[in-house]
């Protein structure tokens, strides 16, 4: 049997139109229709793409026991090239906001780039994404970056990770307007082991304003901030002079530099 004929019986029995596989390989149906007329043959890659996708092995797909698909002897390169990418994973929800899906996933060797709503690959970039390097209003990745990221390096309005840099940052390093972290450095506040900024709370604190020492309770900062002539914001004073914040004591010593 015929490359071409064993295209179309499989289609069939897997109960989809051309344009149904074409949309799930993400090619065109004229591409199908190609294969399927025989005027041309899929590439390697495609050819195991539709054998996992209708669940048979590629010999059974050619039937060529030789790895030979009608005269194309397989080469080293392209037997690499199918290793990587059978561990590659693509999918695209049909479901679509504008021009964006709502889930799309890719990942695998190289550069794989995800755009949705939802995205997840090596680089994501939606609403929502995950990924290495991630992009978005929530995002989550080795390195983030968005109006809410969590990574190893984050980078956004209010930021978590390793090292945070944001409006709000919280991290082993903090930069930002307002910082907490191991070592924070914030242009208004500053909030950490060592902490560095214009009202700096800390174990060891460098700034216009200083509160330095550790097990500080809410009651000892709210006392502290009230000395202050610069005024924060409602949410942060509340937060920061809540009977349940603490910073552990060191020195108890409360100074202004």
């Amino acid at each position: 049997m015929k490359l071409q004929e064993n295209l179309i019986r499989l289609r069939k029995q897997k109960g989809l139109s051309q344009e149904e596989l074409a949309y799930q390989l993400g090619i065109s149906r004229q591409s199908v229709s190609k294969w399927e007329s025989g005027t041309s043959v899929p590439e390697l890659e495609r050819l195991v793409e539709i054998s996992e996708l209708y669940g048979v092995s590629l010999d059974e797909l050619v039937k060529g026991e030789n790895s030979v698909v009608q005269g194309m002897v397989i080469t080293d390169e392209q037997l690499h090239r199918v290793i990587r990418k059978t561990r590659e994973y693509e999918y695209k929800s049909r479901l679509k906001i504008g021009n964006l899906p709502l889930v799309h996933i890719n990942f695998g060797y190289g550069k794989k780039v995800a755009k949705g709503i939802i995205a997840i690959g090596n680089i994501a970039i939606g609403v929502l994404s995950l990924g290495g390097l991630s992009l978005g209003v929530l995002s989550l990745g080795g390195i983030g970056m968005g109006l809410l990221s969590i990574g190893g390096l984050a980078i956004g309005g209010l930021c978590f990770g390793g090292l945070g840099i944001g409006y709000m940052a919280v991290g082993g390093l903090a930069i930002g307007i307002y910082a907490c972290g191991g070592l924070a450095i914030g242009q208004t506040l500053a909030i950490g082991g060592k902490a560095i900024g214009h009202i700096a709370i800390g174990a060891s604190a460098t700034g216009k304003y200083c509160l330095e020492g550790s097990n500080i309770s809410g009651r000892e900062i709210l006392l502290f901030l009230r000395t202050i002539p610069e005024s924060l914001p409602n949410w942060l004073f509340n937060a920061l002079t809540s009977s349940s914040f603490s910073i552990m004591k060191i020195k108890g010593a409360v100074t202004s530099k």
